[in-house]
């Protein structure tokens, strides 16, 4: 089975609810710029529960040239 793959940055990300429900085998990569969205912490929040849950979260710093 597939996990699903979730992005988030300044212009696109996907709803909150998906990124809180994301569990094992889920992989949520936040960019650097997500931290530029007025709803960024609601989706630091959810990002949170998801690692918890046993999800993959990066947060991409440098990568963001490679991508």
């Amino acid at each position: 089975m597939t996990g699903a793959f979730h992005v988030v940055d300044d212009a696109m990300a996907p709803a909150l609810g998906d990124v809180r429900s994301a569990g094992p085998g889920d992989l949520i990569y936040i960019r650097r710029a997500a931290t530029s969205r007025k709803d960024w912490p609601r989706y630091w929040e959810a990002a949170g529960v998801a690692l918890a849950r046993g999800a993959f979260v990066h947060v991409m710093n440098r990568e963001e040239t490679l991508v």
